[in-house]
């Protein structure tokens, strides 16, 4: 039933965005919102949070919930995120399950299939990087996957980088959506608050940053966020912030000479913030060591990471 305060003919529809990691799912989500929401490197599993990104197409609002890539590995870490992906899947309408057509399509669909621990849905299969994988068999593949799942409905062949046939995908998904009330009305991107945000943006300038001179053994949590719009004052926000690495000498790494990179990684967070935040924002950053944090369960909570239940039990000071 409509609330009586929306429009008769609203709709809606919950679609979860999943693969493997860096098949495109965050460049995707960036190109229907048409804008930078959720974060984008080259490495893989950068997205480790599902989330809800919200838009709207006449009077139907469609939820895309980004996942983390689901992948087999044996840490604590690499479980949660999975078990993030999962999550997402089961509380949705419909999957996008994107598969990257330049980077051996049809054995990491296998893959895929083999690492799930659920069943798989209703799904839409989304060929990612057209652009780039001219010479695909795109039809070809889709009948070998049809045989291996029974769920899988449709494919659409697509690049999020220049846009190609992203208005077929978005207009079979409000064909696809149901009459139902908007569960966004007041227009929010995301579920997800500022905080979260903070915490992905300092993460995704680390990334790009330190390259290759930093494995995945990186954090950020927030220590402080003092908000001071409410304040009319012409700083939007104090923010203080910690970058958990594993090991001393990653803390030099990303200190840098005389304090050189993380001002840089400051920096460049720091405008992303800021036109997030629509004000100046005051932000102090630091290293912090914190020994096997990815096995932590203490600091994963903290990240927005809850237990699976498949998890170690194993729980060290922070």
């Amino acid at each position: 039933m409509l609330l009586e305060t929306q429009h008769p003919h609203n709709k809606h529809i919950m679609v979860a965005v999943l693969g493997k990691p860096n098949a495109g799912k965050s460049t995707l989500i960036n190109q229907l919102m048409g804008f930078d929401l959720s974060i984008v490197s080259d490495r893989p599993q950068t997205t480790r949070n599902q989330f809800q990104c919200i838009f709207t197409i006449d009077r139907t609002e469609i939820v895309l919930v980004d996942t983390p890539g689901v992948h087999k590995a044996p840490q604590e870490l690499n479980k949660r995120m999975n078990n993030q992906a999962q999550m997402a899947a089961e509380g949705v309408d419909l999957n996008l399950l994107l598969v990257d057509l330049a980077d051996f399509p049809m054995q990491n669909f296998k893959d895929f299939l083999e690492t799930i621990e659920w069943e798989l849905g209703r799904t839409w299969i989304v060929f990612t990087k057209a652009d780039v994988a001219k010479n695909a068999d795109p039809v070809g593949l889709y009948a070998e996957m049809i045989k291996l799942n029974a769920n899988i409905e449709k494919m659409f062949v697509i690049s999020a980088k220049d846009g190609t046939n992203i208005h077929l995908l978005t207009g079979a998904l409000v064909d696809a959506a149901v009459p139902g009330p908007h569960l966004f009305p007041d227009g929010s991107a995301s579920n997800k608050n500022e905080r979260f945000f903070v915490t992905e943006y300092i993460r995704e300038q680390a990334f790009r940053i330190l390259k290759e001179e930093l494995p995945y053994e990186l954090a950020v949590v927030i220590d402080e966020y003092k908000d001071a719009k409410e304040e009319k004052a012409a700083v939007a926000a104090h923010i203080s912030a910690s970058i958990l690495v594993n090991r001393p000498s990653q803390r030099a790494i990303v200190v840098g000479r005389q304090g050189s990179v993380i001002k840089q990684i400051g920096t460049e967070a720091r405008k992303k913030i800021e036109a997030m935040l629509e004000g100046q924002v005051h932000l102090n950053l630091h290293v912090k060591v914190s020994p096997k944090w990815f096995s932590n369960n203490w600091v994963l909570d903290e990240l927005g990471l809850p237990r699976s239940q498949t998890a170690a039990r194993v729980w060290r000071s922070k």
